[in-house]
């Protein structure tokens, strides 16, 4: 799979589109070919509705991250699905479809780093007690967005106060 290193300049539109330009010279029959596809499809159909909204550019960097997390989760139900019914390279292609995508979303913070920006907002907000749980929690989604699972860093934060 290959994703363009993300900078401040280049949108999520950019980096799609350069590393379906890079999947289709290597090989355009690839499930990371055929998938990023799938993906610029996506986003034209989304980019029409938006202009029909008045929207002249088309969606957003930030929709077009939530297309990105609806077709991942769209790849995870499938592949159990798929999983549960025996079709075992069904579900093993979905799930080669959904890293494909997962590549060009914001990696979860966890371990060492996770509880490194806990303890900064813990620090920042003085979260002392249990009942700062959710001022902490969404400070840290406002942060990084995208990059939190609410299940880990909720005991981070609890950890942290307790």
């Amino acid at each position: 799979m290959s994703k363009v290193v993300e900078t401040d300049t280049v949108s999520l539109r950019d980096e799609l589109n350069t590393a379906l330009q890079k999947a289709e010279d290597d090989n355009p029959n690839s499930v990371e070919a055929q998938t990023l596809r799938l993906v610029m499809c996506a986003m034209t159909d989304r980019d029409a509705i938006a202009r029909s909204r008045g929207e002249c550019a088309g969606c957003d960097d930030a929709e077009i991250k939530k297309l990105l997390e609806t077709i991942v989760a769209q790849r995870e139900v499938s592949a159990r699905e798929y999983d549960e019914a025996g079709r075992i390279a069904d579900a093993e292609r979905e799930r080669q479809e959904r890293d494909v995508v997962a590549a060009f979303l914001p990696k979860p913070l966890m371990g060492d780093i996770l509880e490194a920006a806990v303890r900064r907002v813990v620090d920042e907000l003085q979260a002392s007690k249990l009942k700062d749980v959710s001022r902490c929690m969404s400070a840290l989604r406002a942060r990084y967005p995208g990059q939190i699972d609410c299940s880990s860093a909720g005991k981070a934060v609890r950890a942290a106060l307790g």
